[in-house]
C-alpha cells in the first residue's frame, strides 16, 4: 500500500510508518496482521485508533502500519502518533481537534541510563553506617 498519506511516529525507542488510504473497507492492519493479533491486549488496540475515533474516521480510511523497535506499549503510541500525523495530512482542518487531546505531542520521555557504581539509574546500595 506505498500509496496515499504517509506519516512517521515514534516513542521511546519504537518506531512506526503509519500510511493512510481513503477507502471505506475500515481495514487496519500492523505488520501485516490486524491489530487485535499483533498486539494481543485490548487497552493497546483502542490506545493506538484513539485519533481516528476522535474525528469520526475509523470507517471511511484504511490504515496500515510498519512498526519496529521497543516493545508493545511503545509501538501503539508510536502508531497512534504517526496515524495523527497522517490526519493532520490528509485533513489540516483536523488539527485543531487532534492538538486540543494531545495526539500530535510526540511524548520525550525515555529510560535513564545506568550510573556507576548504583546498581540501577536512580536505585543505591544499602547503605551501613558501621
Amino acid at each position: 500500500m506505498k500509496n496515499g498519506i504517509y506519516a512517521t511516529g515514534k516513542r521511546k525507542e519504537s518506531v512506526a510508518r503509519v500510511w493512510i488510504k481513503p477507502e471505506s473497507t475500515k481495514s487496519q492492519t500492523v505488520n501485516g496482521k490486524s491489530p487485535s493479533d499483533f498486539f494481543c491486549r485490548e487497552d493497546l488496540v483502542i490506545h493506538m485508533l484513539e485519533p481516528l475515533r476522535k474525528v469520526n474516521m475509523e470507517d471511511t480510511v484504511t490504515v496500515e502500519c510498519l512498526t519496529k523497535g521497543g516493545g508493545i506499549r511503545g509501538q501503539a503510541g508510536a502508531i497512534r502518533l504517526g496515524i495523527a500525523r497522517a490526519l493532520v495530512k490528509f485533513d489540516p482542518e483536523l488539527r485543531t481537534a487532534l492538538k486540543k487531546e494531545g495526539y500530535l505531542t510526540r511524548d520525550p520521555r525515555k529510560v535513564e541510563r545506568k550510573k556507576y557504581g548504583r546498581p540501577k539509574a536512580r536505585k543505591r546500595f544499602q547503605f551501613s553506617k558501621r
